[in-house]
């Protein structure tokens, strides 16, 4: 039997209709990874591929635990594979042709909800995203993302007028407290005991190539790299908030969705252009 069809056979009657994309690129991912079938350029394109297969396995209404559970079968049926199975290794060419042209795409955007997370490995001279979704508090533009692969999480805005903010922080659900996506209203977040927040390391002001096309100041707070993987862990349907803080007392805030964020992560680990 030819494995294309086996992958078939065996997402047929245990994997939703909407999941077998995601199990098919999860098998070939877990192939790879096992038995190093690809560069690590292309790896990391078919890992962008297969995190963009389980986002829209879950805005399709797939329930998160079958999601999940397709990609455990997916990854069981790679360990039974051998590396030298020639049916394997035709496999390999077909998906290395498919994904050939990953290699030469500089950018991309990865539509959410609302907003999208726009996506850039061209090298530039001076520190611009790599990966970036726009917001705003009030009249106030906000950008979060990182401005490079391995780089720390920033965000930028631009306040009008006086006083500046104290402190800068990222809201979102804690995954330790609640193990189940909050799949609210859109921008919600689950009640306050089962938030987390994570608070920005610094701030600085914000160089040009990082503010929004028509301010010409704001601030730049930088984060911990480990928050990108925090909100890899969340389900793509929900939010996350970023919020400053005054020494009144007040805070602003700036809603940003999770969307496809694992997707583009991975997409920068491509390399630079």
């Amino acid at each position: 039997m030819a494995m294309a069809a086996a992958l078939l056979t065996a997402a047929g009657p245990v994997v939703a209709a909407g999941s077998v994309p995601f199990y098919e690129r999860s098998f070939v991912l877990a192939a790879h990874e096992r038995c190093g079938l690809f560069s690590d350029e292309l790896g990391a394109a078919l890992t962008v591929s297969t995190r963009q297969a389980r986002s829209a396995a879950l805005r399709a209404g797939t329930d998160t635990a079958e999601v999940n559970a397709t990609a455990r079968r997916a990854q069981a049926r790679a360990a039974e594979v051998s590396c030298n199975d020639p049916e394997l290794a035709m496999v390999a060419d077909r998906v290395e042709t498919a994904f050939d042209g990953w290699r030469r795409i500089p950018s991309l955007s990865f539509p959410g909800l609302a907003q999208p997370w726009l996506a850039d490995r061209r090298a530039y001279s001076q520190e611009t995203w790599a990966l970036s979704q726009t917001s705003h508090t009030g009249a106030s533009p906000v950008r979060f993302g990182q401005t490079s692969v391995e780089g720390e999480m920033k965000v930028v805005v631009s306040f009008v007028g006086a006083p500046r903010p104290y402190a800068a922080r990222v809201v979102m659900r804690d995954t330790g407290v609640m193990a189940r996506p909050w799949l609210g209203r859109a921008g919600a977040l689950p009640p306050a005991p089962s938030r987390r927040a994570v608070m920005a390391m610094s701030q600085a002001p914000a160089t040009r190539m990082l503010l929004a096309a028509d301010r010409r100041a704001g601030e730049v707070w930088t984060f911990p790299a480990s928050l990108g993987t925090q909100l890899e862990r969340l389900d793509p349907r929900e939010g996350f908030w970023v919020e400053f803080l005054f020494r009144d007392g007040s805070v602003a805030r700036a809603a940003f969705e999770v969307g496809d964020v694992s997707a583009g992560r991975a997409f920068l680990q491509m390399g630079p252009l």
